[in-house]
């Protein structure tokens, strides 16, 4: 089984030691015996002072883009909540006033979109201001740390869903990006990263003998994290994601795909997986109530699968066969009130320009960002904590 940053934190005491700590946490946060990481600094005997919840608040319990949670919904006795997605998503002076040590908790899954990573950059720039250090207790990628995917961001596109160049599955822990990020965006950090023990970068989560805690509401599962890298884009879509269903991401479609011919297509274009005609009604979000067709991907090999590539294949086909159905969906989303929620999703406008160049197979959409692929590769190499 692997140890975890949070398994090890007796091993690295003097960090905590006469500290007032700021734990940043949600209901994922536990380590390897289940148990949550603030139990785990209280009963080793460390003071801590505040708790940070990031999006979806410190249990999960919100919903998608801009759905806002306050710190002072929760009570606990002598520690201070505040909320990482609402008023603030960086903490302010006062915030961080009784704290000497910041201490990074927060599963990731792994692709660029997922908000948890650039609240750690927005903490590490306020840890960086305010004189404060900044532990980050290291985590797997659920989808290992060897297949990578994706064009890279232009800064253009900075937004709350990719504050700095970065590709969209970048095969990257926690505590990796944390060491990208000192090394070339927040140099003056005092950062701390306590790695695992067991893991290596070939190492799915089902190989890591962790159980899967979800990391956000929409997030059941390994399958979901697995084709979450492409089926996100959706998100910027009028085409429903599954929310509302027990299966998000891995389910999708409209009251208006002829879903047989949708699946015919994309069984022969997207290598890697099936796709199986779906009908479903979403309980809420998109199409509430409303009969989908659609399909379920079944990942089948996930080593060839590549989900981005997927997922454009996915709109390009629904794009061009459905011109006057389908639509991108208008500002704002995740804090960005002026670009195109799928324009600031892929890091460019190029790639929305590009769906309506006609309907691609999966592998011609991986030779678009095969360059920015193999130099994020080479690019990535000095900041990687494990073989």
């Amino acid at each position: 089984m692997v140890t975890l940053g949070t398994d090890r934190i007796s091993e690295f005491s003097h960090l905590f030691e006469k500290k007032r700590l700021a734990i940043v946490v949600n209901q994922a946060s536990l380590n390897s015996s289940l148990l949550d990481t603030y139990s785990v600094f209280v009963q080793a005997g460390f003071q801590v002072t505040t708790l940070f919840g990031p999006q979806h608040g410190l249990f999960g319990h919100t919903q998608d883009n801009m759905i806002e949670w306050q710190g002072d919904e929760y009570e606990k006795k002598n520690v201070r909540i505040h909320s990482l997605y609402g008023e603030h998503r960086k903490p302010t002076p006062e915030m961080l006033s009784e704290t000497d040590v910041i201490v990074f908790d927060v599963p990731d899954v792994g692709a660029r979109y997922y908000t948890f990573i650039w609240t750690l950059a927005l903490l590490m720039e306020a840890a960086a201001e305010h004189h404060k250090k900044i532990v980050v207790l290291d985590r797997p990628n659920p989808l290992g740390g060897e297949s990578i995917e994706g064009p890279m961001l232009d800064t253009e596109f900075s937004s709350f869903v990719g504050l700095y160049p970065l590709i969209n599955r970048h095969g990257l822990t926690i505590g990796e990006v944390a060491r990208w990020l000192q090394k070339y965006h927040i140099q003056e950090v005092d950062l701390e990263v306590i790695p695992m023990k067991g893991w290596q970068r070939s190492d799915w989560y089902d190989q890591s003998g962790l159980k899967w805690i979800m990391p956000s509401p929409n997030m059941p599962a390994l399958s979901t994290a697995t084709v979450y890298p492409g089926q996100c884009l959706l998100e910027a879509t009028n085409i429903s994601e599954g929310r509302g269903t027990t299966r998000p991401f891995e389910i999708f479609g409209a009251p208006w795909i002829d879903n047989e011919k949708m699946c015919d297509f994309l069984n022969i274009n997207c290598p890697g997986a099936t796709f199986q005609p779906w009908f479903f009604e979403p309980t809420f979000h998109k199409f509430e109530r409303t009969l989908c067709r659609g399909a379920f991907i079944h990942v089948t090999d996930r080593l060839l699968y590549q989900s981005v590539a997927t997922t454009m294949t996915i709109l390009s086909y629904l794009f061009n066969t459905y011109p006057e159905k389908f639509e991108f969906k208008a500002p704002p989303y995740e804090y960005e009130y002026e670009k195109m929620p799928f324009d600031i999703l892929m890091g460019s406008d190029r790639w929305r320009s590009e769906l309506s160049s006609g309907i691609r197979p999966a592998y011609k959409w991986s030779e678009l960002w095969r360059d920015d692929e193999r130099e994020w590769r080479e690019f990535r190499e000095e900041f990687l904590l494990y073989s």
